[in-house]
């Protein structure tokens, strides 16, 4: 092995070393996030949309895909992180119901935002996070038509929320530049 290969080796173990508890806090919160139910009108909100965002914003896509991923992968296993679980079931088959769509639009847009974002100022990240809304409701809906009948598809999979998870991205927009930069320089590890 050349040293140049080892040196290679060393700064991923040692950034994973570094990134894995980013990560680990990073599904937790999304745990929260999703467990959180705040009143609202006509469906209770979740602040998940307000998780991936803003993971994505102030971390970029490598971190906010591997958050969300760690995320999914908890779920996966049987661990109650979803918002409707253990409720409305656990696992892959949770994963596999109406709103299994939704979480798959949720890993799509944590790259995508976080690619959009990257080097943007306010306007540019608020447009990022505009753009991830299409992924999420795009998936989320595709998939919620397995279960839904068509003509009631954004009656049922995006209007109750459209207003909401505008209203999050809205949080995120006002909140990020606060938090990114010493995000950012705490963690030594953006992007």
């Amino acid at each position: 092995m050349t040293d140049g290969a080892a040196r290679s080796i060393e700064k991923r173990v040692v950034l994973s070393a570094r990134t894995a508890p980013i990560v680990i806090a990073g599904a937790a919160l999304t745990t929260l996030a999703a467990k959180t139910q705040v009143p609202f009108w006509p469906v209770p909100m979740t602040l998940h949309t307000l998780a991936v965002m803003a993971f994505a914003v102030m971390f970029g896509p490598r971190l906010a895909v591997a958050i969300f991923l760690a995320y999914l992968a908890a779920g996966a296993v049987g661990l109650p992180v979803f918002s409707g679980s253990p409720e409305r079931g656990v696992g892959l088959a949770y994963m596999a119901g109406p709103t299994g769509g939704y979480l798959l639009g949720y890993l799509v847009a944590a790259w995508l935002v976080g690619v959009l974002a990257v080097g943007r100022g306010a306007i540019g990240r608020l447009c990022a996070m505009l753009a991830g809304l299409i992924p999420i409701f795009a998936i989320g809906v595709a998939w919620l038509a397995v279960y839904v009948p068509t003509g009631r598809l954004f009656a049922v999979g995006v209007a109750p929320f459209l207003f909401g998870d505008l209203m999050k991205i809205g949080v995120v927009a006002a909140v990020a530049p606060l938090l990114s930069t010493s995000l950012a320089q705490l963690c030594d590890v953006r992007r």
